[in-house]
């Protein structure tokens, strides 16, 4: 095997199952390191996983799956369809969007605690504030 860039950069599937390994598992609350012993691995095994550094084998994906309580497609999706290589370009953009945001504690946080704010117009309140920070955000880098 040759030690060249492209040997070393991690493949877009793997960064994509890894990504959704790393969602799903934050989701649950569960730790890396927890993961890992379930999966009879070291946390860093995990780490590497999640970054799409280390392919995940079928069997261990397998008992992922299991383990993290959902199919094995769900790590598939938002993938380019093997067959046709079609993807459903808004569907891939709104799973981008929604794995970044959970991909981070207080996104993944946010989600947890948005819709237990009861009324609606509190919730849009919020909404408008987060909106109002993004467009000032934006305004100092442009």
């Amino acid at each position: 095997m040759t030690d060249t860039p492209e040997a070393r950069t991690p493949n877009v599937v793997d960064i994509h199952v890894g990504g959704r390994v790393r969602m799903r598992r934050k989701m649950l609350g569960i730790s890396q390191e927890t993961l890992a012993d379930a999966l009879k691995l070291t946390f860093q095994q995990v780490q590497k996983y999640e970054r799409g550094a280390n392919r995940v084998s079928a069997s261990k994906l397998y008992d992922i799956a299991k383990t993290l309580q959902v199919p094995v497609s769900f790590f598939f999706d938002g993938l380019a369809d093997p067959m046709t290589n079609e993807v459903d370009e808004v569907g891939a953009a709104a799973e981008r969007v929604v794995t970044e945001f959970l991909n981070t504690p207080e996104g993944l946080e946010l989600a947890e605690m948005f819709p237990k704010i009861g009324r609606g117009g509190v919730r849009r309140q919020v909404l408008d504030l987060v909106r109002a920070m993004a467009d000032d955000e934006s305004r100092d880098k442009g």
